[in-house]
């Protein structure tokens, strides 16, 4: 066989450095992005704890809390802080609620490119309270229709409140691919959350 020319050798070299160039950006990128590496600017490190691997959740038509149903894609297209309660939501869910409301406000304008959405079965609060005080909250009921979504968050276990009502533990932050990738226990600060929304906007061309 032929050893291959000097001619080759240079144009097999240029296309590995072009393809290096393509792809290593990408590499550092998701890198970064989902935070595995030890790596973190100014020694800061994530607030929230990482799903790993990132977990794909399932495009669902869900009721919304007043009338109709969400798109099937709610999860995906932005960036999403999902808050789950279960019975009445007295003050403690209602503070987490608040906690997920000014992360969001915080963003300034960064604010549309995310999202709070609230599964809350039917025990929960009315829809005037989640409308006057939450208009932007995306409100949807549980059930079965949310069952294949509720058995992927984890750590969804209840926890009783500072009012003795049981309540999730956990936010949980949905990329805009509809991947699960993070969440907070009920202890997070919500400065926590602001920083590793801006960190993860910063670094991050979608959504």
């Amino acid at each position: 066989m032929t050893a291959p020319g000097p001619e080759n050798r240079r144009q097999r070299r240029v296309l590995i450095g072009l393809a290096l160039m393509f792809f290593a950006p990408l590499a550092l990128a998701f890198y970064l992005y989902y935070g595995h590496g030890a790596w973190h600017p100014g020694g800061r490190v994530n607030a929230g704890d990482l799903i790993d691997p990132a977990r794909p959740l399932p495009a669902l038509t869900l009721p919304l809390w007043e009338s109709g149903n969400t798109d099937p894609d709610l999860l995906k297209g932005r960036w999403t802080l999902l808050y789950v309660a279960f019975g009445t939501c007295g003050q403690s869910c209602r503070d987490r609620l608040y906690d997920t409301r000014q992360v969001r406000l915080a963003l300034d304008r960064d604010m549309k490119r995310v999202q709070r959405v609230f599964i809350a079965d039917n025990g929960c609060c009315d829809a005037q309270f989640l409308h006057e005080v939450h208009p932007d909250l995306i409100a949807v009921r549980a059930g079965a229709a949310a069952a294949p979504l509720l058995a992927l968050l984890p750590g969804l276990d209840r926890i009783t409140g500072t009012d003795g009502t049981a309540i999730p533990a956990r936010v949980y932050l949905i990329d805009p691919l509809g991947n699960l990738m993070m969440s907070y226990a009920a202890g997070a600060k919500p400065k926590g959350m602001l920083q590793d929304l801006k960190r993860l906007l910063r670094l991050s061309s979608i959504g």
